[in-house]
C-alpha cells in the first residue's frame, strides 16, 4: 500500500471516531527496511580430469609416441572437449628416493564438474582415450576429481604428489584431514618454501565406476632445488609423519617434474 493510501485511510478512521485517534501514519515510518539482496553463490569448483600412468614397457617408446601423436592429438582437440589448461608430470622418485609407484601423470582442467562430463561426452574426447592404447603398455587410472583447495594459476615446475588410497572410514578421514592435517601443511609453508597446494577428490573412474583412489594433494615448488630443500625441512617431516593418523588407506608419496 503507497503512503498516500494510508495516509487517506487514516483521516477517514479519524473523522469516524468520537475521540482522537494517535497518527497511525507513524506505522508507516516504522516499517522495516527491505532485505538486502542475497549475495550471489560460489563459482563451481574445478573439476580435473586424471589420467595416471603406470610404469610402461618401454618408457622410450612412450615417451616418442606421447610426444610426437599423443600430446599435439589432445591439444588439436582442446576447443571441442572444452579444457581451460593441461598439466603433464613425469615423476621421477618416490618420496623415499626410491622408483616411483606410477610413470606420469595428465590433468585436464575444467571450470566445473559439468563442463568435464560434457567434455567426456565429445567425439574428441573418445578419440584421445581410444588413443591410450597406443602407447600406455603399462596400464593406467583414469578418474575424474574435483578441486576442494583454492583455485590458483601459479606455476608448478616441481611438486610433490601424495596419492590416498581409499580409507577404511572416508568421514574419519575427511575430519582429520580438514581439522588437523590441512592447518598443520598451511601452518609450515613459509619454512617448507611451496607456492601452491591443489587438493582434489576423485569422484569416479571415467567409466562412472566408483574410483580407483580416493584423493590427491600436490604440493608445488619453484624449482626442483627447492622443492628438495622444502622436502629437508623439520616442518615437511611433521608433515609427513601425520599421514599415518588419517590415511588408513596406504598412499603414494611421489616427486613429480612437470614437462
Amino acid at each position: 500500500m503507497h503512503r498516500s493510501t494510508l495516509a487517506l485511510a487514516s483521516l477517514i478512521v479519524v473523522a469516524a471516531c468520537t475521540k482522537p485517534a494517535e497518527k497511525p501514519a507513524e506505522a508507516a515510518d516504522t516499517a522495516a527496511p527491505a532485505a538486502a539482496p542475497a549475495p550471489p553463490p560460489p563459482p563451481p569448483a574445478q573439476a580435473i580430469v586424471t589420467v595416471i600412468y603406470k610404469w610402461p614397457k618401454s618408457p622410450a617408446a612412450f615417451e616418442k609416441y606421447y610426444a610426437k601423436s599423443h600430446l599435439p592429438l589432445v591439444s588439436s582437440l582442446q576447443q571441442e572437449i572444452g579444457f581451460t589448461k593441461a598439466e603433464l608430470t613425469k615423476f621421477t622418485t618416490s618420496l623415499d628416493g626410491k622408483k616411483p609407484g606410477f610413470y606420469r601423470q595428465a590433468e585436464l582442467y575444467f571450470n566445473s564438474l559439468d563442463d568435464a562430463k560434457k567434455g567426456m561426452a565429445t567425439p574428441g574426447f573418445k578419440k584421445v582415450g581410444d588413443d591410450l592404447k597406443n602407447f600406455a603398455t603399462g596400464g593406467f587410472l583414469g578418474m575424474v576429481a574435483v578441486e576442494t583447495g583454492d583455485k590458483s594459476e601459479t606455476a608448478c615446475p616441481a611438486l610433490v604428489a601424495v596419492i590416498y588410497n581409499q580409507p577404511k572410514d572416508p568421514a574419519a578421514f575427511e575430519s582429520y584431514y580438514s581439522a588437523t592435517h590441512l592447518p598443520l601443511v598451511g601452518g609450515g609453508q613459509a619454512e617448507i618454501g611451496f607456492v601452491r597446494a591443489d587438493l582434489t577428490k576423485f569422484e569416479s573412474n571415467l567409466d562412472g565406476s566408483p574410483p580407483a583412489e580416493y584423493r590427491q594433494a600436490e604440493l608445488c615448488f619453484p624449482s626442483m632445488a627447492a622443492l628438495k630443500k622444502g622436502t629437508a625441512t623439520p616442518a615437511f617431516k611433521k608433515v609427513g609423519d601425520d599421514l599415518k593418523n588419517f590415511a588408513t588407506g596406504g598412499l603414494f608419496g611421489l616427486i613429480g617434474e612437470q614437462k
